[in-house]
């Protein structure tokens, strides 16, 4: 192992930004609960059935928009149409409800800011000190304007993130694709890379990428999950893995 915490074989390090990087995973969840509660109410009536912190880190949590909506529906057999990307907050398509969830994240971005990990950000620091090369990997299509709110955009040499990923055509975790577009664009192997995930599909990706090294950043109390999804070390906060000056 490294200073860094990281085996000698890596030369580059995948970072996911919800959860990771920023503190914007709690924003995420709820915004997907008020989204999908109010959906479910009007659905259900007094049947209605909330959408649980584990409804978000099973169906949810590290997806793209539309299939964190689509695979938690299949959870309660719901289908609904996909509709169009542009389709307004709120319509009774995949689209639609994915982009109300949309509006109540930018919604309460704004209105409380972003926090970044201190932890993360020195770790970056280090890790570029050390000369390994780096890279966002985010399902998020606000991930750029997050990193310049945060003044981390140039902490990364590569950003694949939900608008990169739609222009590709990449599908989105637990599905390897787009860590495996960071690797390519850094110009290392899968197995030179370790990637930072706190989500089970990031867990998932990672695993199923082949990469060298997977981290999962248990923020939530899940590290026996994370284990499971396939992480090599689990660890609270990045600090605990060095690099601290």
């Amino acid at each position: 192992m490294t200073l860094l915490g990281l085996p000698g074989h890596i030369h580059a390090c995948l970072f996911d930004l919800d959860g990771v990087v920023t503190r914007t995973a709690v924003v995420h969840a709820a915004a997907w609960k008020e989204m999908f509660d109010a959906f479910l109410r009007a659905r259900d009536g007094e049947d209605f059935r909330p959408f649980e912190a584990g409804d978000y880190d099973e169906y949810v949590d590290g997806r793209p928009r539309a299939d964190g909506v689509r695979t938690f529906l299949a959870s309660r057999g719901i289908e609904l149409p996909d509709g169009e990307p542009d389709d307004p907050p709120g319509a009774l398509t995949v689209h639609g409800l994915g982009n109300r969830k949309n509006d109540l994240v930018l919604e309460k971005i704004r209105t409380d800011g972003v926090e970044a990990y201190e932890g993360t950000l020195r770790y970056l620091d280090a890790v570029r000190a050390a000369g390994l090369r780096t890279a966002i990997v985010s399902s998020s299509a606000n991930c750029r304007d997050v990193l310049r709110s945060i003044g981390a955009e140039h902490s990364f040499d590569v950003r694949i993130d939900g608008v990169v990923a739609a222009e590709c055509g990449l599908p989105g975790k637990p599905h390897p694709d787009t860590f495996l577009a960071a690797a390519r664009d850094l110009g290392v192997e899968p197995s030179g890379a370790a990637v930072f995930e706190d989500a089970l599909a990031g867990m998932d990706a990672g695993r199923a990428g082949r990469f060298g090294y997977v981290v999962g950043v248990d923020r939530v109390g899940q590290a026996d999950a994370l284990y499971a999804h396939g992480a090599d070390i689990v660890v609270r906060d990045l600090g605990e893995l060095g690099g601290e000056q």
